[in-house]
């Protein structure tokens, strides 16, 4: 399975960090700039603007126009080959980020959109408004994703509530949405984001791998439907 990773997060690009490729450069070829690779066998591809600053503690200071463009440039630019899926990861909220990757992916096939929200009623009112965007876009909502939902103990492995749950699932209720699932707080998973190692190789037994695990599942089975 061919995956993109697509990091519009401009003023906060987090991707290359998570997945340990921080320090790589763009190059380019006859088609475009060349996506860089997460792995040997090159079949998870990742385009980002952290690739192209010069520090990584740079700021990304612009206005939506040049957003825009950039924007437009990573996903027409871009050499990504045949892809299975193309995941883009966008800020929180509905800002310039959010239209311009639409506009720019309208001529090709947009499945839609997987909404991520924390328990608390400050989060699933933030993405409340995100549901109220996808559908004034015509985007469909292919599912609510409770994130922090609990925390797993490192030592014992009992998760407990340390916000509140089931804010999603509810949201998900209210909304008419599909939920998908709920990761708790696991420190491994913290760890191994930070220090870009696989979390799915490393802990395989554990409940948040399952929980994950569920989650991917079901997505990608509402996609072959």
């Amino acid at each position: 399975c061919a995956v993109g990773i697509l990091d519009v997060d401009l003023c906060g690009p987090s991707i290359p960090r998570m997945l340990c490729v921080k320090k790589t450069e763009v190059h380019q070829c006859d088609a475009g700039w060349v996506p860089v690779y997460a792995d040997p066998k090159q079949q998870l591809a990742i385009m980002s603007i952290g690739f192209l600053l010069e520090d990584s503690n740079e700021a990304v200071i612009w206005r939506g126009p040049k957003k825009t463009a950039l924007i437009g440039q990573f996903v027409s630019d871009v050499a990504w080959g045949e892809l299975d899926v193309l995941l883009v990861d966008t800020p929180p909220g509905t800002s310039d980020e959010h239209l311009s990757v639409l506009e720019n992916l309208r001529k090709h096939r947009v499945d839609g959109a997987v909404l991520v929200t924390t328990p608390q009623a400050v989060s699933t009112g933030d993405v409340r408004r995100e549901i109220t965007f996808c559908k004034k876009t015509a985007l469909k909502i292919l599912g609510i994703v409770e994130n922090m939902s609990g925390f797993v103990c490192p030592h014992c492995s009992e998760c407990s509530n340390i916000f509140s749950k089931g804010g999603g699932e509810e949201l998900a209720k209210l909304t008419g949405s599909v939920f998908l699932g709920s990761v708790p707080l696991d420190p491994h998973l913290t760890a191994t984001l930070e220090e870009g190692q696989d979390f799915l190789q490393a802990f395989p037994e554990s409940s948040t791998y399952t929980a994950i695990s569920q989650i991917v599942n079901t997505l990608l089975s509402s996609l072959d439907a």
